[in-house]
């Protein structure tokens, strides 16, 4: 953790603020300011004043886009829009460094041909899992879940860094880990699969009667 982390964090404690980055993060494309003050239920620019503190801050992507979806003389002034950021940022006090750990490990089972005993010890931490339902769980565990044409998809993926690394490895453990979190809901009716989509999550879930 860095100063600048804690301080970026800090911006998140003014209450309307928290709820304008909640709000846009959880829609996963670009919103308007029109809408966040709705949302959030301010005014148009209070909600632009703490949008604009939150792109500051690294917290938020900002752009402009045309809301009317027209193009050419009349279509207007493009509006500014605002997105998560994919920059992330954590916290430890005192400074821990699991990020690094988890990356020498992952070089290490890949140099030992570990791969089957990884995704095994994945899915059995997955059936360790204990949550009231599917939903529940992987909201716990970051992956925000959203509903998508039938399927349950994930926005974020918890081990961005160390699939960017060794996708091939940190995406076939996700999928097992996932796998083994449905064993340990009896009664729900998923399956999880591979189904990546970029800037999300590699795994899906689907009703297995729907198959």
């Amino acid at each position: 953790m860095s100063g600048d982390d804690l301080g970026i964090l800090g911006v998140l404690r003014e209450p309307v603020r928290r709820v304008l980055y909640d709000y846009v993060a959880a829609q996963g494309r670009d919103v308007s300011r029109d809408e966040a003050a709705e949302a959030a239920g301010v005014q148009r620019t209070l909600a632009a004043f703490h949008l604009d503190k939150l792109v500051e801050a690294g917290l938020l992507d900002q752009a402009f886009r045309r809301l009317s979806g027209r193009t050419g003389p009349g279509s207007g002034r493009p509006a500014k829009v605002y997105r998560r950021s994919a920059a992330e940022h954590q916290v430890s006090l005192p400074p821990r460094d699991y990020r690094t750990l988890a990356l020498v490990l992952a070089e290490a089972v890949e140099a030992l041909g570990g791969e089957e005993a990884a995704e095994a010890a994945a899915r059995r931490a997955g059936e360790r899992v204990s949550a009231p339902g599917l939903r529940e769980a992987l909201t716990e565990r970051g992956y925000e879940p959203y509903d998508d044409d039938g399927r349950i998809r994930l926005r974020n993926c918890p081990f961005h860094v160390l699939a960017e690394e060794r996708p091939v490895l940190v995406c076939a453990m996700n999928l097992a880990l996932c796998q083994g979190l449905l064993s340990a809901l009896p009664g729900d009716r998923h399956t999880a699969r591979m189904d990546p989509r970029p800037g999300e999550c590699c795994v899906t879930f689907s009703k297995t009667n729907e198959d």
